[in-house]
């Protein structure tokens, strides 16, 4: 294992922390390999990293095919921007033409005097 210093595993860790999902997961993979040689509890140990997660980026990585988790896979619904591209391309236009930013300029936000039935 390559020596590493306190600053390079809080680099890591930030590194990570970061990241989400399949990519944190792949990250996390090639860390273990790299400076832990593909041991998910010594990556535990050094990084705080969850063993498990550790241990399914390794998975992921060995075989190539990313998992996707229960959330993603069952619940919800496709948002109606994606099921209606053109629509909601063309509704962005017509509203972005009626918007104006807050007057007191305290958040990012555009206000609209439109309704959703004017729309």
């Amino acid at each position: 294992m390559p020596a590493l210093t306190a600053t390079h595993i809080e680099d890591l860790q930030l590194a990570s922390s970061k990241l989400t999902g399949a990519k944190r997961r792949a990250f996390q993979a090639e860390m273990t390999l790299k400076y832990c040689a593909g041991r998910a509890r010594q990556a535990e140990r050094v990084f705080g990293w969850g063993r498990r997660t550790v241990e399914l980026g390794l998975h992921e990585q060995r075989t190539e095919i990313e998992c996707l988790g229960a959330q993603e896979l069952c619940c919800g619904q496709p948002l109606w921007e994606d099921k209606h591209p053109e629509a909601a391309a063309l509704l962005w236009k017509l509203v972005d033409s009626q918007s104006q930013q807050d007057p007191t300029f305290r958040t990012p936000l555009c206000y609209t005097r439109l309704t959703a039935a004017e729309a």
